[in-house]
């Protein structure tokens, strides 16, 4: 949940941030040039995260592409590559900036501070661009690649390909063959509260049709729907060639 600071609010001790990210630096100057807008660069002489950001653009599709390829194994590269855009969008990276707080942190000059910047969607989406390579310079791609599956988790989780419900795909296709509709049930849930494993199976009548697993049950659910209704085409297309 994003945390709310009083505007006036000094940045603080940046052990905080570390803490959100769940990586601790051995290099802080690192983290601290990702948090060093232009505007600010030019005002102090310093170096801005714009090179920062720029590496961290190929990391964050790296890892996205990693994650997304995991969560979701039976894609196609064409539905992949439209959910990784959908994360890695302006929008996507500036949610989980906020999520963060990281207009908290962002060094601005004084005219885009008065201009509200802290607040400002690209400004936030490529400060954790940078923090990201920062990450990745400091520890390493497994490093930067867990920051990524920390802060995205619920996105990656939830991510479906564009246009695609697998659960309601499934429910139509149910209905119109067997003028029924699937049940869920969860079997299991595993692990501790920031890493859950959730195994869902759906049963059609009293067949056992599908299983999905996922660090959520709505996850569970939809992977569980995709291999139904992949079982489910598989038969039709088995009885059509018979």
């Amino acid at each position: 949940m994003t945390r709310h600071h009083d505007e006036h609010e000094p940045p603080g001790d940046v052990e905080s941030l570390e803490q959100a990210l769940g990586y601790k630096f051995h290099d802080r100057t690192l983290l601290e040039r990702a948090l060093m807008h232009s505007s600010a660069a030019t005002e102090e002489a310093a170096e801005s995260n714009q090179t920062l950001e720029f590496l961290g653009d190929a990391v964050l599709d790296l890892a996205a592409s990693d994650l997304i390829m995991r969560q979701h194994p039976g894609c196609t590269e064409g539905e992949l590559t439209r959910m990784r855009a959908a994360l890695v969008s302006a929008r996507g990276l500036s949610h989980v900036a906020r999520e963060l707080d990281l207009g908290r942190w962002v060094r601005l000059g004084k005219g885009e501070a008065r201009s509200g910047g802290k607040h400002k969607s690209r400004i936030l989406a490529d400060c954790y661009e940078a923090v990201v390579a920062a990450v990745f310079l400091d520890g390493g791609y497994p490093a930067a690649r867990a920051v990524v599956e920390r802060t995205f988790a619920d996105q990656i989780a939830n991510a479906v390909p564009s246009g695609t419900d697998y659960k309601t795909e499934l429910q139509e296709l149910t209905q119109r063959l067997y003028r029924t509709t699937p049940t869920y049930t969860v079997i299991s849930v595993s692990g501790p509260d920031h890493a859950r494993h959730y195994e869902v199976a759906i049963r059609l009548g009293s067949e056992s049709l599908a299983q999905g697993e996922g660090p959520n049950r709505k996850s569970a659910e939809q992977m569980a729907a995709q291999a139904a209704v992949a079982e489910i085409k598989r038969r039709q297309d088995k009885q059509t060639s018979a």
